[in-house]
């Protein structure tokens, strides 16, 4: 196949030619008469020169020395010809080529947790999805190529590439995430589905500075989707972090123990945590009384800012002074000069700091619910709100690995799965907590529906059926012994449902609701709002009774990563349940819970839905299989599949409509946060 991209040598000859006039200003919205590049809204530099006859002359912001000194550990900023790839991504903005200054404004619920929205708009990966959400684009890396199986994919890096802190970027540090931090079990302790194909590693190639290589041992399309939309990005700074590594430096130990480290790996850890998680602590919250003796108080990013200061009320950031991107006049991007993250875990304030615009921009943890108040407030506080649709839907998992045996014999009861999903009324929980805006159905992974998930499938037990509810109840076993309106489990003993839900992942409406419709068929149910954070730890450690959360993924994101569909069926920042099944897998059955046999059968089915060819015949008769094995056995319960709001300060320039209010596309990323654009402030 051929590669996809633009490189300077395929365009010298026109380059050379072209003359020698200053390129246009292009915008998204004018053109000025400079045709499309390959891809939409951005360009190669050869390639935007010689479509528009013109030579790109570059600038920087003024500012940049100054952020650049704010920055622990960067020598003295270089000149911006030093600091630019030889081969700059040139970007369209939406309306205007921006001003530069001012600090953003994000909410964040907590360290880890609701901090997507902020990681999104300064994220950067490899490649991305452009704002169609149907296209890859190049982003980190110029171009890319696969074999014609689907088992080689090469990318292609920008010669000339710098990390924050000025150092060369290349191929090798994509092989040192992959093999020296995904794979080494002391620094991340069980690789991830998406680093693995069925669940073997691939191998990581350096052909060359600039041309890395992906090896696979079977066919998986995906993979490249899953470099354009996920938060794991597919390089670390292997002359920063390998001085710690042993693997990488034989005085990793040593190097590590002058700052005051145990080891190697512990310095490893302060700096990029145990997973690939892009917000774990840095030194300066882990380690305060280390970082003023480490070489750098956050280790060297790609993205368009980098963060400086951290507490528990917050983290605040610089423009990276080494960014790769530059607008269509020249200017090296981004436009905004700093961003500022605060801490708010109540749901309660952080509406409030909306309403009185304290923030710049939010999606994350805003629900339907939150609309009317905020509509209200919009006018005065200079801010819009757009009502977007979400990929995802408010879904209920009973938790069949409960520790208290009567309820999880009850829970992997499916007459029970079927009595509580037919007793919700999903109509009026779409009019009631989503105005109307929503659809009813049945939880399916694939989000938005492919065509080979039938109406069927959507609406399997979706329908409001109490009767059918109560005899199914009945028929269990369940029966209210004490005359207090409200069933006891089949042994005769109490049975409550504790629904703890954080406002981060599910509308507070709809589970409300929910409680009540289980209620008015005798499951008794306590609604608790709990932190995302005391959510997450909860259901790790298998205490919830219900899990939920808003859950769904588009099929582009399913081909590159399979946890939808094996235990514990999604990540830690999601929506998992079953957490003893996942346990027994993890340890070859030597501990947990074994799942059944349908599960077992899901997992072959996806692996060998991700190495079919997306809309093939096998392919859409594995994607029906493994739909229909999720409806049947009830495992989650879908509700309404809504809509979500999306804020935004007027004073935000370049800020385009979204598609989606939706973590399945990253948020912000599609919308190019490094052009926004808030002006000298």
């Amino acid at each position: 196949m051929k590669p996809l991209l633009y490189t300077s040598v395929a365009f010298v000859a026109l380059a050379s030619a072209a003359s020698a006039a200053t390129c246009p200003a292009v915008t998204v919205s004018d053109m000025m008469g400079v045709g499309a590049g390959a891809f939409p809204q951005q360009y190669e530099l050869a390639e935007f020169e010689s479509l528009g006859g013109c030579s790109v002359e570059f600038s920087g912001n003024p500012g940049a020395a100054a952020m650049n000194a704010q920055i622990q550990g960067n020598p003295e900023l270089p000149a911006l010809a030093d600091r630019l790839p030889s081969e700059p991504l040139v970007v369209a903005p939406y309306d205007e080529i921006g001003a530069y200054g001012g600090t953003l404004d994000i909410l964040s619920n907590a360290t880890e947790a609701g901090t997507s929205d902020m990681m999104s708009v300064r994220h950067v990966n490899l490649v991305r999805y452009s704002d169609d959400l149907q296209t890859i684009v190049p982003n980190i890396a110029k171009g890319w190529e696969w074999n014609d199986e689907f088992t080689e994919l090469t990318f292609f890096l920008r010669e000339g590439h710098k990390w924050s802190d000025g150092a060369p970027f290349g191929a090798r540090d994509v092989k040192f995430w992959y093999d020296n931090l995904q794979l080494d079990e002391n620094v991340i302790a069980s690789a991830k589905d998406y680093v693995l194909v069925g669940g073997e590693r691939m191998q990581v190639e350096v052909v060359n500075e600039s041309t890395v290589k992906f090896i696979l041992p079977a066919p998986k399309p995906g993979l490249l989707s899953h470099f354009a939309n996920h938060y794991a990005q597919g390089f670390q700074p292997m002359h920063f972090l390998g001085q710690f590594h042993p693997d990488i430096d034989p005085n990793a130990d040593a190097n590590a123990q002058a700052l005051g480290f145990e080891n190697g790996y512990a310095a490893v850890a302060a700096y990029y945590g145990s997973s690939d998680w892009m917000d774990t602590p840095t030194p300066m919250l882990a380690h305060p009384d280390k970082v003023a003796n480490m070489p750098a108080a956050a280790h060297p990013t790609l993205e368009s800012h980098i963060v400086i200061a951290e507490s528990t009320e917050g983290r605040h950031f610089v423009a990276n002074p080494y960014f790769h991107m530059v607008d269509t006049s020249g200017q090296q991007l981004p436009y905004i000069n700093e961003h500022d993250e605060i801490f708010v875990a109540e749901t309660e304030v952080r509406l409030l700091k909306l309403i009185n615009a304290e923030a710049d921009y939010k999606t994350q943890a805003l629900n339907l619910d939150d609309v009317p108040l905020l509509l209200e407030n919009q006018e005065s506080g200079n801010y819009s709100v757009d009502i977007r649709p979400q990929i995802r839907t408010g879904t209920f998992a009973f938790n069949v690995t409960s520790d208290d045996m009567a309820k999880r014999e009850l829970f992997n009861d499916l007459r029970f799965r079927q009595a509580m999903s037919v007793a919700i009324n999903r109509a009026e929980v779409n009019e009631v907590a989503f105005f109307g805006l929503g659809t009813p159905m049945q939880y399916i992974p694939f989000s938005p529906l492919p065509s080979f998930v039938s109406d069927d499938m959507a609406q399997h037990y979706a329908q409001f059926d109490p009767d059918m509810a109560n005899a199914l109840l009945d028929d269990i076993g369940m029966v209210d012994t004490d005359g207090d309106g409200m069933r006891e489990l089949p042994n005769g003993e109490a049975m409550v449902l504790n629904l703890q839900f954080a406002t981060q992942g599910i509308s507070a409406k709809l589970v409300e609701l929910v409680g009540q419709s289980w209620k008015d068929v005798g499951v008794n149910a306590v609604v608790k709002e709990v932190t995302t954070d005391e959510y997450r730890s909860a259901q790790s450690a298998n205490q919830l009774d219900v899990t939920m959360y808003a859950k769904g993924q588009p099929l582009a994101v399913i081909l590159g990563n399979s946890e939808l569909f094996t235990p514990p069926f999604e990540n830690y920042f999601g929506m998992r349940t079953a957490m003893l099944w996942a346990e027994y897998i993890e340890s070859d059955g030597s501990a947990g819970v074994e799942p059944p046999a349908w599960v077992a059968q899901m997992n072959d089915d996806i692996l060998a839905f991700q190495s079919a060819t997306a809309g093939s015949d096998e392919s859409n008769a594995l994607g029906a299989s493994l739909v229909q094995s999720m409806v049947d056995n009830l495992l989650f319960i879908g509700t309404v599949k809504a809509a979500a709001p999306v804020y935004h300060s007027n004073a935000i320039a370049n800020f385009p409509e979204f598609q989606t209010a939706s973590y399945s596309y990253y948020w912000s990323y599609p919308y190019r946060g490094p052009q926004w654009s808030l002006g000298a402030e």
